[in-house]
């Protein structure tokens, strides 16, 4: 495919993340130095219309010519192209929830051994994924729909009441595993698979987006850190709570940048490239103030509709009994002015358990302590999420765990 060379030694620690939105394909090639993502290369190609639709591959052939000129673009500034990849994934049908399981242990004074963890998080896995299954046959009507576990990580572990990070070896009677999982169909697993076969490159693992960008502010945060990421991407909006450290549970809805592109098509009466620089033109205050207020008043109704997801989809998070009150915005979507506006405004929300008038902050990728932008290329709320797929491979990048299944990945976060 690229005429870059694709040597591999024992110890090479370099690879791709790969972010297949809406509106672009954003590819960044990076090396593991002292446990952090030190990027050395950034390729950027735009979508087709045809090519994606709400955040899932639409045309597999027309995506995969995309990221082979994403992936070009970031080989000729790093001189390499890794063999290895990491993948998001996203769309309305990615559904990611905690499950809790609560037990009573027959011999409390019994240290936790790794049988007995792997027993617990086979239980919830199960629990889990018939969850996933049933939410999604009910909103596709389709009974026998296909679903794949995507991530899981174990978010609460409590042993009569007492939090601890690592069950393994600890006594007591009562114990509590909180596993967060997120599942997507099959079809759309399938199509990224097909990708990275057809780019030739080795899958090292798919990650829900809303997942990966909720681990941006990782272990170097307080076990306290509370907040709602919002990514306003093309074609969805993906939000994720973590509370006290603990990821809750992750949701998307299919309102996304192109929404409002679409709105301005229609209103202006101009083709699709041509409101998306009106709508870039906005957002970067370019335009006379007779423009503005036409594009302003052009996207009200679409901006008041995407809040509504936003709280429908909040009300959602029922195993929170308070939600977080600081919002995370990331993702090209969320420069839209209008959408920091009604985020600070004080009539919605009402109906939702904020304890105060949730704050709103924009991502920036300086802020990502553990991904290093080494071409000074990476400058916006649009380069997050790529960074936070990069941020998930620290890990795995080089090792074996690429032909682990996710389930056992879990085990071996704990020692398992």
């Amino acid at each position: 495919m690229l005429g870059f060379g694709k040597k591999k030694q024992p110890d090479d620690l370099r690879a791709i993340a790969l972010d297949i939105g809406t509106e672009f394909v954003k590819a960044l090639i990076f090396e593991v130095e002292d446990g952090k993502a030190k990027v050395v290369g950034v390729g950027k190609q735009r979508q087709r219309l045809a090519d994606m639709q709400g955040g899932t591959v639409t045309d597999i052939h027309g995506v995969i010519g995309n990221c082979e000129l994403a992936l070009e673009q970031a080989a000729e500034q790093a001189n390499a192209l890794p063999d290895q990849v990491i993948m998001g994934i996203a769309g309305e049908l990615v559904k990611g929830t905690t499950t809790t399981i609560k037990y009573v242990r027959s011999e409390p004074l019994q240290k936790v051994s790794v049988e007995e963890l792997q027993d617990i998080l086979e239980q919830v896995q199960k629990r889990a994924h018939e969850r996933a299954r049933a939410i999604l046959a009910w909103e596709t009507g389709q009974a026998e729909i296909d679903v794949r576990l995507v991530n899981a990580a174990i978010v609460d572990v409590r042993i009569d009441g007492y939090k601890v990070t690592n069950p393994l070896g600890f006594q007591g009677r009562e114990v509590q595993v909180g596993i967060y999982s997120a599942f997507a169909p099959i079809v759309h697993l399938g199509a990224l698979q097909t990708i990275a076969e057809e780019l030739s490159l080795d899958l090292l693992s798919v990650a829900a987006e809303p997942y990966a960008v909720a681990r941006i502010n990782g272990p170097d945060e307080s076990a306290e850190f509370s907040a709602i990421y919002i990514d306003i991407c093309g074609g969805t909006t993906d939000l994720a709570v973590v509370n006290n450290g603990g990821l809750i549970g992750t949701k998307m809805f299919a309102i996304g940048g192109r929404a409002f592109t679409k709105r301005l098509t229609t209103v202006l009466g101009v083709g699709f490239a041509e409101a998306e620089q009106k709508k870039l033109a906005y957002s970067a205050g370019e335009l006379s103030k007779t423009e503005q207020q036409e594009v302003q008043r052009a996207l009200q109704t679409d901006v008041d509709v995407w809040l509504s997801g936003i709280e429908l989809t909040l009300g959602e998070f029922t195993n929170v009994d308070l939600l977080p009150s600081r919002i995370l915005l990331c993702g090209g979507g969320s420069n839209l002015p209008d959408i920091a506006r009604v985020l600070k405004g004080a009539s919605w929300g009402k109906r939702l358990p904020f304890a105060r008038r949730p704050t709103v902050h924009f991502l920036k990728p300086s802020e990502v302590q553990t991904v290093v932008d080494a071409t000074g290329k990476l400058g916006t709320v649009q380069d997050i999420t790529p960074m936070a797929l990069a941020n998930l491979a620290i890990d795995l990048v080089g090792r074996s765990t690429a032909s682990q299944t996710v389930f056992r990945r879990l085990l071996s976060s704990v020692g398992a």
